[in-house]
């Protein structure tokens, strides 16, 4: 793995204008991870995504209880534009712990909670809960490039991501568009 570096505010700051820049109306997906234990990290090609399950190999899933409502953080999705300043060399990219990296614009402005995306032949629907930084993001990428997601331009424009749920099944694969549903 190549070596780490922690990008200065300052850098992550000049970097916004190219982040904002990502596409609004047709993306891609640019990776696809599943996390089968704690730590790990495994790039799929491609996977079978269905409501109530979790991205196949992956652990995070929280069952919901008898008669209780599905959950809305299946998946985690982040933009890849942000990975690659903050993870750097492709190799670091799952650092990150989301399951999708696309190049599409994930804004709040643009996608409130409730919106539909089509990814691949699959559809999630955004979820009102926020994704956001953790001790562990920190560790990986630095302070600093947790400051620079949570900042409230940093929630507004969702540079850590957002967390969706699969509303009807599909096919997700590497290189698969992403647009609204």
């Amino acid at each position: 793995m190549s070596e780490v570096i922690h990008r200065t505010r300052a850098e992550l700051d000049a970097a916004l204008d190219s982040l904002r820049a990502s596409p609004r109306d047709a993306g891609t997906v640019a990776l696809i991870v599943a996390r089968p234990g704690v730590d790990e990290r495994q790039p799929v090609d491609a996977v079978e995504l269905a409501p109530n399950r979790p991205l196949p190999g992956d652990r995070w899933a929280a069952k919901p209880s008898a008669g209780a409502e599905p959950p809305k953080r299946q998946l985690t999705v982040m933009n890849v534009r942000v990975t690659g300043l903050v993870a750097g060399p492709r190799e670091r990219w799952p650092l990150t712990g989301d399951n999708l990296l696309v190049d599409f614009d994930l804004s709040e402005d643009r996608l409130p909670a409730g919106t539909r995306l089509r990814v691949g032949t699959a559809v999630l629907e955004i979820s009102p809960e926020r994704h956001a930084g953790c001790s562990k993001f920190a560790a990986r990428f630095g302070k600093e490039a947790l400051a620079f997601v949570n900042s409230p331009e940093g929630r507004r424009v969702r540079l850590r991501g957002l967390l969706a749920h699969v509303v009807e099944a599909g096919t997700v694969r590497v290189g698969d568009p992403i647009g609204l549903a």
